[in-house]
């Protein structure tokens, strides 16, 4: 049994729309961590369509399905590391939790069951990356109840995408969520589009805490390799690559955070209306 006076840092990775790069980025700040030295733990809680085994080429035995069915989960007894998959790239490596293998047995995952999983696993790991669904569900709501920090992805593309985002950052400020535990990410910052970045901060009344560039084709090629960017050599000389870097050395304090952009009228205008 872990020393239960350890509590490990809960990251829970959110989104308000889907295709945002939520598990990419879920991804390599597991390795990026587990590079650093850090012992990591990414679990896949999007339970009917999670693609963290997938995106990795992982072939796993156990699942958060069957670690939740454990009848021994609420003794002292429990051990959760039966049901971790090792991921492995040279001389990094990370344990990896991974969604149901059926929509039937996603059905049957209780999220008080996941929420005393993940306590236990907190008592195993410095860091546990928990990738979530884009869904106000129960499942999510425990485990941003119970998060040390909350990293909500997004991108700027359309007035929709912006109109949920924000929808969903007053709902966590209602449920009492201090601002310093939510952290923004942007994600394919200088992807085509017409929308200024310092509209959208504005209509959220806070900016961004990190923006990570846009690099499509090393992002897909690290997806087709089924290894994390973060652990490519060949593409160390990505924006996207030491974007990646920097928003871990963050969570790591090993940097200090961003400081806001002066801002302006537009985009803000629009919504208030």
């Amino acid at each position: 049994m872990a020393d239960t006076d350890k509590n490990g840092i809960l990251i829970t990775v959110f989104s308000t729309a889907s295709a945002v790069g939520k598990t990419f980025v879920s991804v390599n700040m597991a390795a990026e961590l587990a590079q650093q030295g850090f012992r990591v733990c990414l679990i896949d809680l999007d339970l009917q369509f999670g693609d963290i085994a997938n995106f990795l080429q992982l072939h796993p035995l156990k699942t958060i399905y069957d670690a939740q069915a454990d009848p021994e989960l609420r003794r002292e007894t429990y051990d959760p590391l039966p049901y971790v998959t090792l991921y492995e790239n040279r001389s990094v490596s990370f344990s990896v939790i991974a969604a149901p293998l059926t929509v039937a047995q996603a059905y049957q995952v209780s999220a008080k069951r996941v929420e005393s999983v993940v306590r236990e696993l907190r008592h195993q790991y410095d860091y546990v990356i928990a990738d979530t669904k884009s869904a106000f569900s129960e499942l999510n709501l425990l485990m941003m109840d119970m998060s040390t920090l909350i990293t909500v992805v997004a991108i700027v593309d359309f007035i929709p995408t912006i109109k949920n985002m924000k929808i969903g950052y007053e709902a966590m400020k209602r449920m009492g969520y201090e601002p310093n535990k939510i952290r923004f990410i942007l994600n394919r910052s200088n992807a085509v589009t017409s929308i200024e970045i310092h509209d959208v901060e504005r209509l959220l009344g806070v900016p961004f805490y990190h923006i990570l560039p846009n690099d499509f084709k090393a992002a897909v090629e690290s997806i087709h390799l089924g290894v994390p960017m973060i652990l490519q050599d060949t593409v160390s000389r990505s924006p996207l690559f030491a974007g990646l870097q920097d928003l871990v050395n963050k969570y790591t304090n090993r940097q200090s955070p961003p400081r806001p952009r002066k801002q302006r009228e537009g985009l803000f205008g629009l919504f208030r209306k």
